[in-house]
């Protein structure tokens, strides 16, 4: 068997090493146009920043995963070609703002059609809207050539971060198909790659449209549970509750549990903010439009999380920011990945930079080049600097915000930062992940999200 994925990104390395890992008899190939980040893919430092990843690539590359920019010879020698490019959110037209751009899915089946000369399995990877199968199989029934091809939905449930953790032992693996003899036979193909490694009753199947759904509703959901502590989070600080305690109370209920119930600055990464704007433009096309203002809802809160922040920062340093430095610990949207995408500390330090503060930022993982092509400025940006170092970007700044949760912000030397900070010396914990009792009792005036 030959597996070809198209689109060398987040999704499709990850998961082609790890298929490549466990099936050593399967020849697993990804494709990409993209020169550079093939080269990046074949090289000692990847593109991406993954725990494990590392290895797994070493392992396998050049035995049976291959990195290539041969994309024609790729996908018509495949059994099976997984779709792994990106949809982002459309920028113009009908749906702009709302809408996924199907584009690189339309460009991706076209191409699929145009070099096939033997029957394939073609999988969608990519987060799709529902009925996107309908529109690929069109194209693909129009090849030149005699070929038959099943169209399956096998959506990715991978957290940044934990993403190599997730493909070893997933919760579950969603492949959606036909149901026809044809389609229950493409994926009976697929669950057989799966089962190599993960149990059987972890492989749900359904037909394509529930799994295509599945993937969007599974993010709105999350992201719904992130906004609804959020909502919270603004309550308490009015209250004077603790927004960790009341989180650590209702957790404890079965019916709601514990996980995405950490109050922060607000949820980013590439799929939630996507996948509910998908959610809400299909509500909207379908005539559901009470079901769209809910779900926009989701989307509205998390952006006044991130204001009320930088509100508060502004307000807590006697109403002007303006001249002054203000440290930035962490810009990408999560700790464990050199992803930035819809990260909260774009939005944050652009709202700080309008208000004309000085912005020292670190982040362990995110080059220069890629924070300030975020926020949308020249490298020499006077207002923004790029620090090596957490106690470099703290050196004589009036405030410090911990805006992505690194697990080495929790041990920095917070007593010799104090010093070396003017004074008074702010806190704001953005993340909720340092001791603010500890911080006070060194000088710290602190902050948390929901807390004090």
């Amino acid at each position: 068997m030959k597996i070809c994925c198209i689109g060398a990104g987040y999704v499709g390395g990850p998961t082609m090493s790890m298929i490549a890992h466990k099936c050593p008899d399967i020849q697993v190939t990804v494709v990409d146009i993209n020169e550079e980040r093939i080269a990046a893919w074949n090289s000692e430092n990847l593109p991406i920043y993954e725990k494990g990843l590392d290895e797994l690539v070493t392992a396998a590359r050049g035995r049976n995963l291959f990195f290539t920019t041969e994309v024609d010879q790729s996908i018509a020698e495949a059994d099976i070609i997984f779709m792994s490019v990106n949809t982002p959110t459309k920028t113009y037209g009908t749906g702009a703002g709302k809408a996924s751009d199907l584009k690189y899915i339309e460009l991706c089946a076209r191409k699929i059609a145009e070099v096939s000369t033997s029957d394939k399995i073609v999988v969608e990877k990519s987060t799709l809207p529902v009925r996107t199968a309908e529109t690929i199989r069109t194209i693909l029934d129009n090849c030149p050539s005699n070929v038959n091809f099943e169209v399956l939905s096998n959506p990715e449930f991978l957290a940044e971060g934990t993403a190599i953790e997730d493909l070893l032992a997933p919760d579950r693996v969603l492949i959606g198909g036909a149901e026809t003899p044809g389609g229950q036979a493409a994926i009976q193909t697929l669950v057989e790659v799966y089962a190599r490694w993960v149990p059987r009753e972890k492989i749900l199947t359904t037909n394509v449209w529930s799994s295509e759904l599945s993937k969007l509703t599974a993010n709105a959901f999350l992201a719904q549970r992130i906004s609804s502590i959020n909502a919270i989070s603004a309550l308490c600080e009015a209250t004077e509750a603790n927004v960790d305690e009341v989180a650590a109370a209702i957790g404890t209920d079965s019916r709601i549990g514990s996980k995405f119930l950490k109050s922060s600055i607000g949820f980013g990464g590439s799929c939630f903010q996507k996948d509910v704007y998908n959610l809400v433009y299909l509500c909207e096309h379908y005539g559901l439009k009470e079901v769209a203002e809910y779900w926009e809802q989701v989307i509205k809160m998390n952006d006044y999380q991130r204001s009320r922040f930088v509100k508060r920062i502004v307000q807590t340093l006697f109403n002007t920011v303006a001249g002054k430095k203000i440290a930035i610990l962490g810009f990408a949207f999560k700790k464990d990945t050199n992803d930035t995408r819809e990260s909260s500390a774009i939005s944050i330090c652009q709202d700080l930079l309008e208000e004309q503060a000085e912005v020292h930022i670190y982040d362990p993982k995110v080059s220069k080049a890629q924070i300030c092509a975020d926020l949308g400025i020249q490298e020499n940006h006077p207002l923004v600097h790029v620090a090596q170092t957490a106690e470099e970007a703290c050196d004589s700044a009036h405030a410090l915000a911990v805006l992505t949760e690194w697990d080495e912000f929790k041990d920095l030397n917070y007593k010799s930062i104090y010093e070396k900070m003017l004074k008074p010396a702010f806190v704001f914990d953005g993340r909720n992940i340092l001791d603010l009792e500890a911080l006070k009792n060194i000088g710290f005036i602190t902050h948390g999200v929901g807390r004090s």
